[in-house]
């Protein structure tokens, strides 16, 4: 999978925050479900959550991430600010933030009730998605891409679960929780 941003590191501190640990049992949920299988030796797909109110920054999983494996704080990414133009994301942390750190940005940069974004991949959601009537972007576009972000931003309004044409699915919320379960119900409605 190709990465169309740059990041530019702005520190390499590692996130600090209590949330992480929700986060990491999010990561793990999504794997036992087989929201983020394993693609050539990563999991498919990445977790976050935005660190305060009226601020644009959040904490994500790193790219090339094994969702199964026992995670640590290191293995989160701080990001600040995306500069969409530029193609760069400003982090701290030791490791790259996922690929899909600019498509958070740009959400959380919309939608301000937004407080959790899981992005996963499930066939059965992508094959049933238009008899469930979810969303979908209306073109195919390049994964960690301006054109997938602008899709989605283009579909996005008040949607809080959304599809990702051929590719996988977003799943909104005001927390993770909120985010985490609606990705669960979703999944076993399709089935």
């Amino acid at each position: 999978m190709r990465t169309t941003f740059q990041t530019e590191f702005l520190d390499t501190k590692v996130p600090q925050d209590s949330r992480i640990e929700e986060l990491k049992y999010w990561c793990v949920r999504f794997h036992e479900l087989k929201l983020t299988p394993l693609y050539r030796g990563s999991s498919l797909g990445n977790l976050s959550f935005r660190l305060k109110d009226g601020n644009n920054s959040f904490i994500i999983t790193a790219s090339e991430l094994k969702l199964k494996d026992n995670l640590t704080a290191n293995m989160f990414v701080t990001v600040h600010s995306c500069d969409l133009k530029r193609g760069i994301s400003f982090a701290s942390g030791i490791k790259e933030p996922s690929s899909e750190s600019v498509l958070h940005y740009e959400i959380y940069r919309k939608r301000e009730d937004v407080g959790a974004i899981f992005h996963g991949h499930s066939d059965i959601i992508l094959s049933r998605g238009d008899k469930l009537n979810i969303p979908s972007t209306r073109t195919e576009d390049e994964p960690a891409s301006v054109a997938l972000a602008e899709s989605v931003l283009d579909i996005l309004g008040n949607e809080s679960f959304l599809i990702m044409r051929n590719h996988g699915f977003l799943s909104l919320g005001r927390n993770m929780k909120e985010a985490g379960e609606q990705a669960v119900m979703q999944i076993s409605i399709a089935k």
